[in-house]
């Protein structure tokens, strides 16, 4: 749905609260359809970055596994190298 959210669980170092407000930025911003809100709609839109951001820290936290937390610089590189193969020139 949303290629630029990521996802921010079972990451160490864990997920900053500014990468899980850029995750709720970029949901909203799917579900409006809007990259920047109207004046008349920046209200609704921030409350619900807000509201989802909130719901987002809640689910992380809440969340549980038994598996080691992945690496975030192994799981760049394995995203990196993706895009290369998918975006090389054909």
């Amino acid at each position: 749905m949303c290629r630029n959210i990521r996802t921010l669980f079972n990451f160490e170092p864990p997920a900053t609260d500014d990468e899980i407000r850029a995750s709720a930025v970029q949901f909203v911003r799917k579900l409006s359809g809007f990259t920047k809100p109207s004046a008349v709609n920046e209200a609704a839109f921030t409350r619900a970055v807000e509201d989802v951001t909130a719901a987002a820290r809640s689910l992380i936290a809440s969340l549980e596994t038994s598996s080691p937390p992945k690496n975030r610089e192994t799981a760049a590189a394995i995203a990196r190298e993706k895009a290369r193969r998918r975006f090389a020139a054909r």
